[in-house]
């Protein structure tokens, strides 16, 4: 993470000789100086680090907030939730994360922690974002730790006004993604996604990713929906999905995604093919479509459950339709999660790749010279933790990456 600090400035002594004569030195101070990042490489336990962090975020605050306010006025915040930096994910961490933060600006006698909703945007400060990345432990042998980061933008400007780190010990934290995401048949993570990843390490005195920033009102909408869908409120989370779809920002991949599961759930398994055929269409628009085939251990076989892989049928049938009338060239890559030698994973990715390209084929037999299978064995995994469940789902995924034909 870069946490270095716009270059300031600095006027020679003869230079302010020269404000002084010529009167400046009877104008107000300048502000004091944005102070640094808070990075932190020390290891913690994971409720150390998020009040290391947290408070790191309020003493940039503190310090960037005008004495002559009455300090009766509260400054409001409002916390757009917490991701996993590697997938995109919403996980039990991340949750546990964005509410321990939450309590901690909450007891702050100067802060208010508002709703994360449209209303809310004019009435608060700032926007606080966060993430929890797994890294390696600096000490040798240990198992890999959670770096934390946090960023307070500015809602007026936005320019993030400070940014704070922290790195947890992982305590069997619970990394299973929330119902939405581990229901997700795509990897939900694209530009807005990346923007609000990158938005959480900026440093203080920088802007905020245009392209997080500027929809963070169809995020507020987003976030409501999916914890519709979190609490079994299918059909809220329907019209609440289709709601942000209507907006200025509302085509994104959170949102067609929303369409297509709460679609599904509801029984409305023409909608639902409809909705997976736009994701599809967006993400090859945008070279970026992973799709989460889960098969039967060390098979080519779909997984026996039909509750996982029912829909699959269509998901192949939309993925060749949209492939074929783009006229596009993929590559289509099988990725395994990280258990077994490397060499099996490679034979096995590759396999089930060759698997998915020959039922692509067979929808669409203009694609037979159009496609490649490639196996990319646990190489670019974005869990990592080889448990081979709904956690590391995601390491289990086919991509499609189009390339010149």
């Amino acid at each position: 993470m870069d946490t270095r600090m716009p270059s300031i400035r600095r006027l020679s002594a003869y230079a302010i000789a020269l404000l002084i004569i010529a009167g400046c030195a009877a104008s107000p101070p300048p502000p004091p100086p944005l102070p640094a990042a808070t990075a932190d490489t020390s290891e913690r336990s994971f409720e150390e680090a998020v009040q290391v962090a947290t408070d790191g975020l309020m003493s940039q605050l503190q310090a960037r907030s005008d004495p002559a306010a009455k300090t009766d006025t509260k400054r409001g915040i409002v916390i757009d939730p917490m991701v996993d930096a590697l997938s995109g994910q919403q996980t039990a961490a991340t949750r546990l994360l964005e509410q321990r933060v939450g309590e901690r600006l909450q007891a702050n006698p100067r802060l208010e922690v508002m709703p994360f909703q449209v209303a809310s945007l004019s009435k608060a400060q700032y926007l606080v974002t966060g993430t929890m990345t797994r890294v390696a432990s600096a000490q040798t042998g240990a198992r890999p730790v959670f770096q934390i980061d946090l960023a307070a933008t500015d809602l007026k400007t936005g320019t993030v006004a400070a940014q704070a780190s922290s790195r947890a010990k992982d305590e069997a934290l619970d990394t299973n993604p929330t119902p939405y995401y581990r229901d997700s048949p795509v990897v939900v993570k694209d530009q807005v996604v990346d923007g609000y990843i990158a938005t959480s390490k900026t440093a203080p005195g920088q802007p905020a990713d245009k392209v997080y920033f500027e929809r963070v009102s169809t995020a507020t909408i987003i976030s409501e929906a999916t914890a519709a869908y979190n609490s079994d409120n299918y059909a809220d989370a329907l019209s609440l999905y289709r709601n942000a779809e209507t907006t200025a920002s509302g085509e994104q991949l959170r949102v067609l995604n929303g369409i297509y599961l709460a679609s599904w759930k509801l029984g409305r398994t023409a909608e639902a093919e409809d909705a997976f055929g736009r994701v599809v269409a967006l993400g090859l628009a945008n070279n970026n479509l992973g799709v989460k085939f889960l098969f039967n251990p060390n098979s080519t076989d779909f997984w026996s459950d039909q509750q996982v892989s029912g829909p699959y049928g269509f998901w192949l049938r939309q993925i060749a339709k949209h492939a074929a009338a783009a006229k596009v060239c993929m590559n289509v890559i099988g990725h395994t999660s990280r258990t077994g030698t490397v060499q099996y994973n490679d034979r096995l990715s590759m396999r089930r790749a060759t698997y998915i390209k020959q039922r692509l084929d067979k929808e669409a037999p203009e694609l037979v010279k159009r496609t490649h299978p490639s196996g990319m064995g646990f190489r670019e995994n974005l869990v990592g933790t080889g448990t081979d469940d709904a956690r590391d789902a995601l390491d289990r995924r086919v991509e499609f990456k189009l390339v010149d034909c």
